[in-house]
């Protein structure tokens, strides 16, 4: 029985499985400063080991910094950055970009939102798609008014 345990006595744990992409990309969208210690040591690891996603990592925390702090001057700069490196995906996405730059850019400068307007119409399709086929215009125009 000795004889059969000695090769793995010695040996030491292998080391735990590696992150899944689901949880490094939990990791790369969260605030730097809200992930824990833990968590940003683990995803230090793996950009290291993959300079691509190290390139994707930054220009995905430069992006959501230019959207939320509504700095679309900065664009330009972020394009300009995402065409240097080598990513095609991150590509795609600027080139949709700067298919209609000028909205875009008022989208990430201008504080005004059509946020308020959107959900007024969602609401209005929905229950325009329960009444399909139950009811006349009539009963539509009163429930749209009634709630």
């Amino acid at each position: 029985m000795r004889a059969y345990l000695h090769p793995f006595r010695g040996s030491t744990p292998t080391d735990a499985r590696p992150p899944t992409p689901r949880t490094v990309t939990k990791w790369i969208l969260t605030r730097p400063d809200a992930l824990p210690e833990n968590d940003r040591l683990k995803l230090k690891s793996v950009l290291v080991h993959c300079p691509e996603q190290d390139a994707l990592t930054r220009h995905l925390r430069d992006f959501a910094q230019i959207l939320t702090r509504l700095q679309g001057d900065r664009l330009l700069e972020w394009i300009t950055a995402v065409r240097a490196d080598d990513l095609p995906s991150m590509h795609t996405f600027a080139n949709g970009l700067e298919r209609d730059l000028d909205a875009v850019i008022a989208g990430l400068t201008l504080p005004w939102s059509s946020g308020i307007v959107e959900g007024h119409v969602n609401r209005l399709k929905m229950i325009k798609r329960q009444m399909y086929g139950r009811a006349g215009f009539s009963l539509l125009r009163k429930r749209v008014l009634l709630a």
